[in-house]
């Protein structure tokens, strides 16, 4: 027959009439097509099957993705003529080998193909000889060719372990997240201690902000392979990403002694450094990455965010540019992105500071769930049914009488790391930054406490443990501050376990608000930072929720703390901030840029900075690109 035709549309139909003269023989009946010379011995007839093959193909070069369509098709037909499952993997397997060997063929004929081999379909050296064919596709950055590679070989063997894995690792490089996931998972559920799988997992978990899955599933693999640097490095990585700097640093301490100069252990130390405010250690850690490799995009960026950039960091720029201009994964694309658009808004270049950043959040799309904005405002609607004034009012036992907890609340870069910074300078204070504590109940309970407050033994519980948690972050305080912005949606169940507990609620100009939200690199998990559409939906549910707690919460537990009057008058907010948490005035509160602590937020270098008021009113400069925020408005600024 001829393959001169063979395409990606036909090659199935080829394939199949390939089997079809094939069959009979291999299943020990007169073939029926007229090619008498076809033997009836299965070994010889695959000889002469492959050269004809190689004889009538030898112009034609398939893609991988043409060859496995065709093999696929090849191996369903031959059981369909009633071929032993294990003869049609073995044929299928010799033939698919072969053409492979086509993909660099000349104008010379291919060897004489090697004799069948015993039959062992799913760890023929076969079968490992074309994966080393992926494997070598992806070695050369041929992550296509890759995909293709491994699918194929998914094709004989749907239950190989090893190729689902490097079929994730392939889709991550071309930023195909989504698709990876279920690669890894189904990689686990054939061989559920493969320490590169759970590593593959693991950080791709953390891409998609779920941090404490990632921690989880790096732990895992680090117990079957603790010698492993990169896994190690990317356990740093979740670990600092939920602010736990000290076991972040014990992770990239650990990956260094293992590997002195891993670019990953050497990015993440410099973060630290960043966190603690020791910007000139962090730009030597940073430069020490480059120095390694030159192409490592976050090390770039992350010089961008230790300073405020200037027109004479145009070599910065170039190279920047450069870099990301050249073929990046999604993720590290963004990362620069964001980069250089801080680079034009810091040079007051604002059409190619937004063209950046609008480009920055469509590549960290390819990571994130799309918003869910009906879901939204559903919770909203259950919050605001459940925890009502009548029942806040009604005190719950069970609960703690505790005043240690000081919870900061608002939309992200509303400020509240900057009140956080200056309370936090009070010597009976520590600021525990970002807690996860409070999101990750509220997931783990929802089906109890969205519609009903919590029982008496589920407050005491929380109670105890939210306690334990803030004695690990200080044992002496009087108070401790987390400030997660996003409590603002758990203050009903909190002011229920801690009815003296007390909210600073940051408010900030809305335009300025989600404009700096579209500009900061979130987690995957704040979705609705990628679009100003949603940015605006999201906003006005946190407007509508924080008029219900206004409302709702008890006199005298939440005080309202405008940005812009705190950035106008320092003093007079700080000291309502002190008398609200009944502490008496220290002027230490006031030079809050000189307090040594980590800050693990993106206001890292803002807080260690003299306040400052050039951020208010700072949406004006994009004003022409931001008709998706029009109408929104504080109601009570």
């Amino acid at each position: 027959m001829a393959f001169g035709w063979l395409n990606a549309r036909h090659a199935a139909d080829a394939g199949s009439a390939l089997a079809d003269e094939y069959a009979p023989v291999a299943a020990g009946r007169r073939p029926t097509s007229g090619h008498s010379s076809t033997s009836r011995d299965p070994g010889a007839a695959l000889q002469e099957l492959l050269r004809r093959a190689e004889r009538e193909m030898h112009a034609l070069r398939l893609n991988v993705y043409q060859k496995a369509r065709f093999a696929n098709a090849f191996k369903w037909r031959l059981l369909e003529n009633g071929v032993g499952q294990q003869l049609a993997d073995e044929v299928t397997a010799h033939l698919l080998l072969h053409l492979s060997a086509q993909s660099g063929a000349t104008s010379r004929p291919a060897e004489t193909p090697p004799a069948l081999a015993p039959v062992n379909p799913a760890g023929t050296g076969t079968v490992r000889t074309l994966v080393g064919q992926g494997d070598q596709y992806m070695a050369s950055g041929a992550y296509e060719e890759a995909i293709r590679s491994y699918e194929s070989m998914l094709t004989l063997d749907p239950r190989n372990a090893v190729v689902l894995n490097s079929l994730g690792a392939a889709l991550i490089k071309l930023g195909r997240y989504k698709e990876a996931e279920p690669h890894f998972r189904r990689s686990l559920r054939i061989r559920p201690n493969s320490a590169d799988a759970l590593g593959n997992l693991g950080s791709l978990l953390r891409w998609r902000g779920l941090q404490g899955a990632s921690e989880q599933t790096l732990r895992r693999s680090l117990r079957l392979k603790a010698g492993d640097a990169d896994v190690r490095s990317s356990l740093g990585m979740t670990l600092l990403g939920m602010g736990r700097t000290n076991e972040a640093s014990a992770q990239f301490e650990k990956a260094l002694k293992i590997s002195a100069r891993h670019p990953g252990a050497l990015l993440g130390m410099g973060q630290i450094a960043k966190t603690e405010g020791r910007f000139d250690q962090a730009a030597v850690l940073f430069q020490r990455v480059l120095d390694t490799d030159p192409k490592v995009p976050s090390a770039l960026a992350q010089l961008a965010s230790l300073r405020r950039m200037t027109v004479t960091d145009g070599a910065w720029l170039q190279r920047a540019e450069a870099l990301a201009a050249s073929t990046l994964s999604p993720l590290e694309e963004s990362d620069l992105r964001f980069a250089i658009g801080k680079y034009y808004d810091d040079v007051r270049d604002y059409d190619r500071a937004f063209q950046n950043y609008r480009r920055a959040n469509e590549l960290q799309k390819a990571v994130a769930d799309n918003y869910d904005g009906a879901a939204r405002t559903r919770l909203v609607d259950d919050l605001i049914g459940t925890y009502t004034r009548a029942a806040l009012s009604t005190p719950q036992p069970g609960g703690s009488t505790s005043a240690r907890p000081v919870f900061i609340v608002g939309m992200m870069r509303s400020g509240t790391s900057l009140a956080e910074q200056i309370i936090a300078s009070h010597p009976a204070v520590h600021g525990a930054g970002e807690l996860a504590f409070w999101s990750e109940m509220a997931r783990k309970h929802e089906t109890i406490i969205r519609r009903n407050l919590p029982d008496e033994p589920l407050r005491a519980k929380l109670a105890s443990e939210y306690l334990a948690v803030l004695d690990t972050r200080s044992f002496h305080a009087r108070h401790v501050v987390d400030k997660a912005p996003v409590n603002f949606e758990n203050l009903g169940l909190i002011l229920t376990v801690f009815p003296n507990a007390r909210v600073i609620h940051m408010r900030r100009d809305p335009m300025d608000t989600c404009l700096s939200c579209y500009f900061q690199q979130f987690s995957a998990a704040l979705n609705f930072t990628l679009e100003l559409t949603d940015l605006a939906h999201y906003y006005r549910e946190y407007q509508r929720l924080m008029a219900h707690w206004r409302a709702a919460l008890p006199a005298g537990s939440m005080l309202e703390l405008p940005y812009s009057q705190l950035v106008a008058d320092q003093e007079r907010w700080t000291r309502r901030m002190l008398e609200f948490l009944e502490l008496d005035w220290d002027p230490r509160c006031l030079d809050f840029h000189q307090t040594q602590r980590s800050v693990v937020t993106a206001s890292a270098w803002q807080v260690r900075q003299k306040i400052y008021a050039h951020s208010v009113e700072r949406w004006r400069h994009y004003i022409k690109y931001l008709g998706a925020l029009r109408g929104l408005e504080d109601p009570e600024s």
